[in-house]
């Protein structure tokens, strides 16, 4: 929580490996009684390794579970972080704008459309900004110190508000109504439906704000939802014109500019100097690389919550060592070969290996799954490599502890193992 920076994010993360734990174990340890009950078609190998679960059924549930968790940290770091990315960028439209201006003053918007269309490009909409402070709602003053903290920053500081008489066309109506006559005559404001959920405004509030020393005051007529992913200009709070037109007003806008045409910044920045033009595909491709540096650094102390689990189900498998010399010695003192005994314990290790990569396969795309839907918000993608990935990374956690097992177990003549036991 303290890293991610958002409560809510952080305990969605924090809640899924808590709800992981529980489900992994009940799970695994239901599976593992499953398996023995349904392995009398299984070869005599797979019989007695499965057999073998169940008998430690309690310390192969704590095995699967130390290592289950080790495996979905990696997974959803790997393939689900992956697919979540690759989820956003497919939202963004190919041409959505990779440029913003802002700080244009009345007296330039003119001009500047001459420019654009002057280099052959389309002259992007501009849009009126003003400062102001939300300070009232329904007539009572802002009571700052009632918010959380994310949402006592938004009351703190000041809101770009901006006016206009028709709705954006990549804004969509989710509660409510646009301005109407009526409205544009008396004056009326449309807010984000979720700054007006954060904060605790609905339709027919009242909502007071502070521009340039002077107040005003009008009700909330409809709610919007915004297209973020678009990258165009957007506003949490739209007042109809009547109210805010009088008031000192910058411009803002955004527009799409290829590669090819960079050198056009540098003449529009030459053109008007007191402009500010943004790059936000500049800013996407640091905050992509740093997210990148910071998800292999977690990578990596995750791969020892990995390690711990394979301890774990090493320090099992040196626990239960006597048991199994002595049950390798019965089962070869009763005509049972090397090869088979061998064949009898990879299959015991084999299924604990499967089932915790498949455990982490399925709790990693679970958490990715709340993540995208309740801390992002956009839709959600199955990777079905993840499924895969999984179990073989389970087998390939528990080859050493098979092998060292076996070796052991083997290790003895069986006539000594059965004279000390």
């Amino acid at each position: 929580m303290w890293q991610a920076g958002d409560a809510r994010l952080g305990l969605i993360v924090l809640g899924g490996f808590a709800a992981a734990i529980v489900l992994f174990g009940a799970v695994a340890f239901g599976a593992l009684h499953a398996a023995a009950a349904l392995s009398g078609a299984a070869g005599p190998s797979w019989r007695y390794g499965l057999a073998s679960l169940r008998r430690r059924a309690r310390s192969n549930t704590v095995q699967s579970v130390a290592l289950s968790l080790g495996l979905a940290a990696i997974l959803l770091l790997t393939f689900t972080r992956g697919d979540l990315l690759d989820t956003w960028r497919a939202k963004t439209p190919p041409d959505a704008p990779n440029r913003f201006i802002v700080n244009i003053q009345p007296d330039q918007r003119a001009p500047l459309a001459r420019f654009f269309a002057d280099h052959g490009i389309a002259a992007p909409v501009t849009y009126p900004m003003v400062r102001g402070r939300y300070v009232a709602l329904n007539g009572k003053p802002v009571d700052v110190d009632a918010y959380a903290e994310r949402e006592r920053r938004l009351v703190e500081r000041e809101f770009n508000l901006s006016y206009m008489a028709e709705r954006p066309g990549h804004n969509r109506q989710a509660a409510g109504r646009w301005f109407g006559p009526d409205d544009l005559a008396h004056g009326a404001l449309s807010v984000e439906e979720g700054i007006a959920r954060s904060l605790g405004w609905r339709l027919g509030d009242t909502l007071t704000w502070e521009v340039a020393g002077q107040r005003f005051s009008a009700p909330i007529t409809g709610l919007r939802k915004l297209d973020w992913d678009s990258m165009r200009v957007n506003f949490f709070v739209i007042a109809t014109p009547q109210l805010l037109a009088g008031f000192p007003a910058s411009y803002v806008t955004s527009f799409h500019l290829p590669d090819a045409r960079a050198g056009f910044v540098n003449r529009l920045a030459q053109r008007f100097p007191t402009m500010t033009v943004i790059d936000t595909s500049a800013i996407l491709r640091q905050v992509q690389a740093m997210a990148d540096k910071v998800i292999r650094a977690v990578q990596f102390v995750f791969l020892f919550a990995l390690g711990a689990g394979v301890l774990v189900l090493y320090a099992a498998l040196v626990a239960t060592q006597d048991e199994r010399v002595q049950e390798a010695a019965v089962m070869r003192a009763l005509g049972a070969s090397r090869a088979q005994v061998l064949a009898a314990q990879r299959a015991e290790f084999a299924a604990l290996g499967l089932l915790a990569g498949l455990l982490a396969a399925v709790g990693a795309t679970a958490i990715g799954y709340l993540i995208a839907t309740r801390g992002l918000q956009f839709d959600f993608r199955v990777n079905p490599w993840v499924f895969l990935a999984g179990p073989l990374a389970g087998l390939a956690c528990v080859g050493l502890n098979a092998w060292a097992g076996a070796r052991a177990a083997l290790a003895r003549p069986p006539i000594l193992a059965l004279r000390e036991a």
